[in-house]
């Protein structure tokens, strides 16, 4: 791994800006970094960017082969500190740096000038993540499938899109580019399972696979919060058994590692084993409701009010990248989708990528929440992001569903 650092071109930077790039990015709730503690322990801390932090043109200044950011923390006023070997500037007992960033991952390290980086006390060091390739891009899931499986088992339709509901989203497809994973159930915990589903139409899957994917969501609908508290082996053997038929019946082009666990929260012990079936991300709502955490994946609060602001944050011991969920359509009125996404794309921490999803249970007359404006939904929410110039993703295709080579 390599790392570069630079100073800012011409003069030394001027106050205001000091205080904006060190002082603001401070109040970053830093994964749980306090300032009042860094201070009165006389220990070091970076507080911006955070550990498994995902940075893009928003965060910093392009420049040859790299992303110029700054990097701002606390430390004793009398100390002189450098990161990644560069002087930072400072001011009281705030201090900021600039560095550049030139590959995937960096890591970054401040520390006191006359000591060793390991000897530093502190929250001294962090790694990030450079988004190289990145552009504004969406991706589109679908939770709870499972009625329009059981549909066309049941109908034995001549095509996969005599379907209404697949009908509909190959219209969206042929009109917006759009591209969809659909997570589905094993059962509809009726007469249905997917050992049921027949094969003949592998060849229609395979033809369409590169806008239609399928992934494992869970078991069935019910229970509510099935993954809660329960051991990664039981989360493993049903990812494996909805794995094993989907490539059977649809084959392996038309396969999605997950990207969205049933109700979003397990273990974290899950994680890695996960991440070992080749679960890069995880989406979820990251958002605070009645003081707890909701659709988390169980994450720490610190890393989860982050993630409340931002498009996306890694953990490295896992090696999956969480993603936040920006929209959820079947719970947004028709005249709210678009002033909702506005809101996501007039934040720079959060317009780069809009994970937007929906349940598919809403577009069936039969279910007792049928939403009849729901394909008017999802269609505000795709022509808004293609309106602004956002390309479709399938988010565990390279890094957040963009090459990551130069």
């Amino acid at each position: 791994m390599q790392w570069e650092v630079t100073l800012m071109d011409g003069p030394t930077i001027n106050r205001r800006r000091f205080l904006y790039t060190a002082t603001a990015a401070a109040g970053v709730a830093a994964a749980g970094r306090s300032l009042g503690a860094a201070e009165a322990t006389g220990a070091i801390a970076i507080e911006s960017p955070v550990h498994g932090a995902v940075l893009n043109r928003h965060h910093g200044e392009v420049v040859d082969g790299g992303l110029r950011i700054c990097v701002s923390g606390t430390a004793p006023a009398d100390q002189h500190i450098l990161v990644n070997g560069i002087a930072a500037r400072r001011e009281g007992t705030r201090f900021a740096a600039d560095v550049v960033l030139r590959d995937h991952e960096t890591d970054i390290v401040a520390q006191a000038a006359d000591q060793a980086a390991d000897q530093a006390a502190g929250n001294n060091r962090v790694r990030v993540l450079w988004d190289r390739n990145s552009r504004p891009r969406y991706r589109f899931a679908i939770d709870d499938n499972g009625f329009f499986l059981r549909d066309i088992w049941r109908a034995g339709y001549a095509s996969l899109f005599d379907c209404f509901y697949l009908a509909m989203l190959k219209q969206l497809h042929e009109k917006y580019g759009a591209k969809f994973v659909l997570n589905i159930y094993f059962t509809t915990a009726d007469e249905f399972d997917l050992t049921k589903f027949p094969d003949r139409y592998r060849g229609e899957w395979g033809d369409n696979a590169h806008w239609l994917k399928l992934a494992f969501h869970a078991h069935a609908n019910e229970p509510a919060n099935p993954y809660l508290d329960a051991p990664p082996e039981q989360v493993i053997a049903d990812f494996d058994k909805i794995g094993e038929q989907i490539h059977r019946f649809a084959g392996p082009d038309t396969y999605s590692p997950t990207t969205i666990v049933h109700w979003g929260m397990v273990r974290p012990s899950t994680w890695r084993p996960l991440a070992e079936r080749g679960v890069t991300v995880l989406s979820g709502y990251f958002e605070k409701r009645a003081g707890e955490w909701w659709v988390n994946y169980r994450m720490d609060a610190d890393r989860c009010e982050y993630l409340s602001r931002h498009d996306a944050l890694k953990d490295f011991p896992s090696g999956i990248v969480f993603s936040k969920i920006d929209i959820v359509c079947n719970n947004v009125p028709l005249d709210q989708i678009e002033p909702k996404l506005a809101e996501v794309a007039n934040d720079p921490n959060q317009a780069e990528i809009f994970d937007l999803m929906t349940h598919e249970q809403y577009f069936w007359p039969f279910y007792s929440h049928y939403l009849p404006d729901h394909a008017q939904r999802i269609e505000t929410a795709i022509r808004f992001v293609t309106q602004r110039g956002c390309v479709p993703v399938f988010l565990h295709e390279g890094f957040l569903g963009l090459p990551v080579s130069k």
